[in-house]
């Protein structure tokens, strides 16, 4: 019995370690991520620096300028999620540190109460008296174990007492050094926040000097940059006898929007763009199979394409993923949370998700907002 109570002590005492472990992983991967766009967001500032002025160069610029609000969007996010992990670290730190500060106290009133009664015992009746009153050498035996067991009860309380102060010292430690990384991440943000409107000021200086038929035409050409680099052919080929989501045909009808709180910005035959808040959940509109997952080489966001039967539908500007290929999917089910973009026209930032739904003929035309609840 003791033995399990043992191990289920020490299985308490795992959770926080392992629940930190995770933590500090979780952190490691953000602090890589936002090492990475960082790098990215340098290298860009460079290549816009050695532009000179010019009508092309003005285009150039442009295009430049509209990636990089994008990369510091981007930033800005994970260096937020980075403060958020922190703020989840310090609070679960901060409450296992109040926790082992109430034992230390705890255990430290207990043992000054174990050696007042010892002290009282001692001047009231003394421990000779009270071994050799016994009546036989048996109840002397037993006396004498009993006095040991109080001697090693102290004893133990007293390295209970150094091992709390130990660790109440480790944990407060980590305490200072988890508040330390935050007041620097916040610091970050900060700053990037102010470098984000110095480049959104700047692209609108930019774009005002181009016409409007110049606006369009760049618009047209990186929205060509960034389409789906998938062949949409091909993944029909790897639909062929897929049974997950089969019941889906033309005439379904009534469905979610895939991003949550989200609004149709604009349909184009079978695509549709869709913005919502920061951070919306984007889900599957319908049962199915994930068919791929990519990661688009320009915008840095996720793509991702379900089967439904032989039905595809296809989710672009995802800023995060939670599936992978090959799994499947039930109806509304989450597929990540949705990307920022850039609007060229305004240089304002937007959160959006292109939709798109193609039938398994190549021929035949399904409008997007057919298969919507209106």
């Amino acid at each position: 019995m003791r033995r399990l109570f043992t191990i289920f002590l020490l299985a308490l005492m795992a959770v926080p370690l392992t629940l930190a472990a995770q933590n500090d992983r979780r952190i490691e991967q953000q602090k890589q991520v936002i090492a990475d766009l960082e790098k990215q967001i340098a290298a860009e500032e460079e290549q816009i620096s050695k532009l000179k002025r010019g009508k092309a160069a003005t285009e150039e610029r442009v295009r430049r300028m509209t990636r990089q609000i994008n990369n510091r969007n981007q930033l800005l996010e994970k260096t937020e999620q980075q403060a958020e992990t922190l703020r989840g670290e310090i609070s679960r730190t901060d409450s296992v540190a109040n926790d082992l500060a109430s034992q230390l106290d705890r255990n430290r009133r207990q043992y000054a109460e174990m050696v007042r009664e010892a002290y009282r015992n001692y001047k009231h009746y003394n421990y000779l008296t009270y071994i050799f009153s016994s009546r036989n050498f048996e109840e002397i035996a037993r006396r004498i174990s009993y006095l040991r067991e109080v001697a090693n009860l102290r004893e133990h309380k007293l390295q209970e007492i150094e091992s709390l102060t130990k660790r109440v010292r480790n944990e407060k430690a980590t305490l200072e050094k988890q508040q330390r990384s935050l007041d620097s991440v916040a610091k970050k943000i900060t700053a990037q926040r102010a470098k984000l409107q110095r480049d959104t000021r700047n692209a609108r200086a930019d774009i005002k000097r181009m016409s409007q038929r110049e606006k369009n035409a760049l618009q047209r050409k990186m929205e060509q940059e960034e389409r789906l680099d998938i062949a949409i052919n091909e993944l029909r080929k790897l639909t062929k006898g897929n049974t997950e989501g089969a019941s889906f045909s033309e005439k379904t009808r009534g469905l979610r929007l895939p991003v949550v709180g989200g609004k149709v910005k604009r349909y184009k035959e079978n695509m549709a763009e869709i913005t919502g808040p920061r951070g919306a959940q984007v889900n599957s509109i319908y049962n199915g199979k994930v068919m791929e997952v990519k990661r688009n080489r320009i915008t840095g966001k996720y793509d991702v394409y379900v089967a439904h039967g032989e039905y595809l539908s296809s989710y672009a500007n995802l800023g995060s993923i939670c599936v992978e290929k090959g799994q499947k999917v039930a109806r509304n089910a989450k597929l990540g949370s949705i990307g920022s973009a850039v609007n060229i026209s305004t240089m304002e930032t937007e959160y959006k998700l292109v939709f798109g739904i193609y039938p398994p003929n190549p021929k035949t035309k399904m409008r997007a907002e057919d298969c919507f609840r209106r």
